[in-house]
């Protein structure tokens, strides 16, 4: 008597009918209530990764629509029709691989059969997979039947790159979109599996198999056969991280806080100890990815920071982290030396988790400066403190003619009347033979004081006779008498003191073009 087939795991608990589906409720919902309301359409376009259940959803819904006694949401699967759609040996459900029948000589023997009256069921329903294989001439051919098919045919698309299928194909079908399962659910799934076949798996195994599913119960569901056939009936987290080359949660988390707190000291350890351990780095860095998107949001959630990683971590420092880590993705996968890229993937992580960006540092900045304007168009600028051992700056009004680069374009001050010593000045002192005074080369304080009260109380009588403040260019000036390098020039800046000096060169940033005597009340 011959043995009876081996039937993997994913053969024998592929499910048989809707409430059996994991994970893809919204569809399921739909296509109940499509049944139920008789609101059936001719064609269907299944999008989603692999492994989520389009091809069995499709299995499921054509057993539905051919049920004994019309569409039934539970048809009965002892029936010989249930069965035969369920084995793909149903002659009124052609189940077609795209890749392998893409060219337009098929389907065009599929359209003149499509014409033909069902043998069995009620429906002759075509389930296409892997549709985007299918060439544009193929599809061409296909349209007008997809538009306008007989009433007894039923189209169901399958695909996993949407992106790949036409859009005159799209518009003519209801798409529904497979989701990836949540690891909860595949644990929930692979534990019955498990129980039902008196196998021992603990949590960390499962959430290891769950993590390596990606969203996908078929690979799930592979990968616990495997590790059956590795391990036995007793399944631990230890082995099935050594048959798949995973890291441990803990180590993961130390590599993680490592970048962190910028230990590099402690990041290369991991990082020998794990490629000792012959571990799959790219599996590990996707890993280490996941761990620092649910800091990030945790980061979010609590208002912009979290210390969950060992040291206070803005959102923002989380993001760039995550940043850094994705762009290694394709050189650690597919570089000459992956661990030398996984190196410099982590490196990366740390430099950027510790910049900031440049129009948050602006706005920090323009935060804590002092005497910022409050409205957009005031402008204010104070001037700024001598240092104590300078002494106080000297007034405006004592300054001498200065024409900055830094100023309006082609402006200059207007003239004064002939001017006491080299300088014009409005205090009346000569600078040019200055008496005693705290400053090197100019006058005392009170001598300051009383020039400008002076100053201030002189007439108004001799205001008729100034001559009237013009405007005049720059390039006006003579610049052999008045332009650097002249005894004007050099007299005119001897005579500054330090302290002035220092707030126009140091502070103002001005740069000395030319020098002429100007009217001290135009200044004022």
């Amino acid at each position: 008597m011959a043995q009876e087939a081996y039937q993997v795991i994913a053969r024998r608990w592929r499910p048989k009918q809707f409430d059996e589906m994991v994970g893809q409720e919204h569809i399921v919902r739909t296509l109940k209530n499509a049944i139920e309301s008789n609101r059936i359409a001719h064609a269907y376009l299944f999008v989603g990764p692999r492994g989520t259940g389009k091809t069995t959803t499709a299995r499921i819904f054509a057993k539905a629509l051919n049920a004994e006694g019309g569409p039934q949401v539970a048809p009965d699967d002892s029936t010989p029709i249930s069965q035969a759609i369920m084995s793909g040996s149903c002659m009124d459900v052609i189940e077609i691989d795209g890749a392998s029948n893409n060219g337009v000589d098929q389907i065009r023997d599929l359209r003149e059969e499509c014409q033909y009256a069902p043998t069995q069921g009620q429906f002759k329903i075509y389930i296409i997979d892997e549709v985007h294989m299918l060439s544009n001439q193929a599809w061409n051919a296909l349209l007008k039947t997809l538009e306008e098919p007989p009433a007894h045919v039923k189209f169901i698309f399958a695909t996993t790159e949407a992106n790949k299928v036409l859009p005159t194909v799209v518009s003519r079908c209801q798409r529904f979109e497979f989701r990836p399962i949540p690891d909860e659910k595949i644990i929930e799934r692979l534990t019955h599996i498990a129980q039902a076949d008196s196998i021992q798996v603990d949590d960390g195994a499962l959430k290891a198999i769950a993590r390596m599913a990606d969203g996908g119960m078929r690979d799930a569901q592979s990968i616990l056969d495997q590790l059956i056939s590795f391990c036995g009936n007793d399944i631990t987290e230890a082995k099935a991280l050594d048959v798949y080359g995973l890291a441990a949660p803990a180590k993961i988390n130390e590599i993680v806080q490592a970048i962190a707190i910028a230990d590099y000291q402690k990041l290369f350890a991991a990082i020998e100890e794990i490629a000792a351990e012959g571990r799959d780095l790219y599996r590990v860095l996707m890993d280490i990815q996941s761990r620092v998107r649910e800091a990030m949001i945790e980061a979010i959630r609590s208002g912009g920071s979290t210390d969950s990683l060992g040291t206070p971590l803005t959102a923002e420092s989380l993001t760039r982290m995550l940043d850094a880590l994705q762009s290694g993705e394709s050189q650690v996968r597919s570089g000459l030396s992956q661990r030398v890229n996984f190196e410099v993937a982590l490196l990366r992580a740390v430099d950027q988790s510790r910049t900031r960006a440049i129009d948050s540092v602006i706005k920090e900045l323009s935060n804590l400066a002092a005497g910022l304007p409050q409205d957009a168009g005031q402008k204010k600028i104070e001037t700024p403190q001598a240092p104590a051992s300078q002494g106080p700056i000297p007034p405006l009004g004592s300054l001498p003619a200065l024409s900055s680069s830094n100023g309006p374009k082609g402006k200059a001050l207007p003239p004064a009347s002939p001017p006491r010593g080299p300088v014009a000045r409005a205090t009346g002192i000569d600078t040019e033979h200055p008496e005693g005074g705290d400053h090197p080369g100019g006058p005392t304080e009170d001598e300051w004081n009383r020039a400008s009260h002076t100053a201030d109380e002189q007439p108004d009588d001799g205001e008729a006779d100034a001559p009237e403040p013009t405007l005049r260019r720059a390039d006006e000036f003579d610049s052999e008498k008045y332009g650097p390098g002249t005894e004007e020039f050099k007299t005119a800046l001897e005579a500054i003191s330090d302290d002035t000096e220092h707030l126009l060169t140091e502070l103002l940033r001005i740069d000395f073009k030319y020098v002429e005597e100007v009217n001290p009340d135009v200044l004022k």
